[in-house]
C-alpha cells in the first residue's frame, strides 16, 4: 500500500467516527459520562504528548535544515501559533450555542424536546456545518503527519477519532429528536465527518507540488498549534464536564504514556 492511500485511509477512519458518536448515543438512553470523560482526556493526553515532543520537535528539525537553526526555531514558533489562531478563529465564528463541543445527550425529557423540533433541527444542522469547518484542518495534520510518518499518523488519527466521537453525539441527537428518524441523524453525523478525508485531499492536491522540507515544517508547526488548541479549550474542559476532576487526568496521563511508549518502540 503507498504512503499517500494509507495517510487518506487513516484520515478517513479519523473523520467516520463521528457516525460512531451517533452509533454510541442510540445503544444507550444515558451516555457514560465517566468513559466519555476519560477517552477524552486520553485524546487530550495523546495530543499534547505528540504535539510538543514529537511534531513540534520534528517541524524545528525540519525548518532548521533548510533556513538554520535561528531562522528555522522562529518559522517553527510562528507556525505553532498561526495554527492556534486558525483554529481559534475557526471557533469564533461558531456561535457557542451552536458549537458541536456543547455535547448532547439522549437522557433529556423526549416530550420537551419533540415541542420545539424545528429549533432542535436547526440546532442539529448547524452543528453539522460547524463540525465540517472544524474538520478540515484536523483532516490535513492527520493527512500530513502519516504521509510524513505512518507510525505518528497512526497516533494522531486515533487521537482525533475518540475526539470526533462526541462530536457525532452532538449532531445526531438533537436531529433524531427534532425528525424521530435515526436514520437521518446518522446521516448528518455521517456527513459531517467527511470533512476530514476531504480536507486531506484538498490539501494533498493544493500541496502536493510543494511537499518538501519547508512545507512540512511549516504544516506540522501549524498541527501542533491546532492540536494543543483542541486539547486545552475543547478536551479537557469536556472531560471534566462529563466527569471527576481526576478522571479526565489520569485519561490524560494514560494517553501521553501510551504515546510515549509507542514513540520509544520506533526508535
Amino acid at each position: 500500500m503507498s504512503t499517500t492511500l494509507f495517510a487518506f485511509l487513516l484520515t478517513l477512519f479519523a473523520g467516520l467516527c463521528t457516525g460512531i458518536g451517533s452509533i454510541f448515543a442510540f445503544l444507550s438512553k444515558k451516555t457514560d459520562a465517566k468513559f466519555l470523560s476519560v477517552s477524552l482526556g486520553f485524546s487530550a493526553g495523546v495530543m499534547l504528548y505528540v504535539s510538543f515532543v514529537e511534531i513540534f520537535v520534528k517541524a524545528k528539525d525540519a525548518l532548521s535544515g533548510v533556513y538554520g537553526i535561528r531562522v528555522g526555531t522562529w518559522y517553527t514558533v510562528i507556525g505553532f501559533f498561526s495554527g492556534m489562531f486558525l483554529i481559534a478563529l475557526i471557533d469564533k465564528l461558531v456561535p457557542s450555542y451552536e458549537n458541536p463541543h456543547e455535547i448532547q445527550t439522549l437522557d433529556e425529557d423526549p416530550k420537551s424536546l419533540k415541542k420545539n423540533s424545528q429549533s432542535l433541527m436547526r440546532m442539529g444542522v448547524l452543528s453539522a456545518l460547524a463540525i465540517t469547518i472544524h474538520n478540515f484542518p484536523e483532516g490535513l495534520a492527520t493527512f500530513a503527519s502519516a504521509m510524513k510518518n505512518p507510525a505518528l499518523g497512526v497516533s494522531i488519527a486515533v487521537a482525533i477519532a475518540i475526539h470526533n466521537i462526541p462530536e457525532g453525539i452532538a449532531v445526531s441527537v438533537p436531529i433524531y429528536y427534532a425528525t424521530g428518524s435515526k436514520k437521518k441523524a446518522f446521516f448528518y453525523s455521517f456527513l459531517s465527518g467527511l470533512s476530514e478525508p476531504v480536507g486531506a485531499v484538498l490539501g494533498y492536491f493544493l500541496l502536493r507540488t510543494m511537499f518538501n522540507d519547508t512545507t512540512f515544517g511549516i504544516i506540522f508547526a501549524s498541527v501542533a498549534g491546532i492540536m494543543v488548541y483542541i486539547s486545552l479549550d475543547q478536551l479537557l474542559p469536556t472531560a471534566e464536564k462529563y466527569g471527576e476532576h481526576h478522571l479526565s487526568i489520569w485519561g490524560m496521563v494514560a494517553g501521553m504514556i501510551l504515546m510515549a511508549i509507542s514513540l520509544l518502540l520506533f526508535l
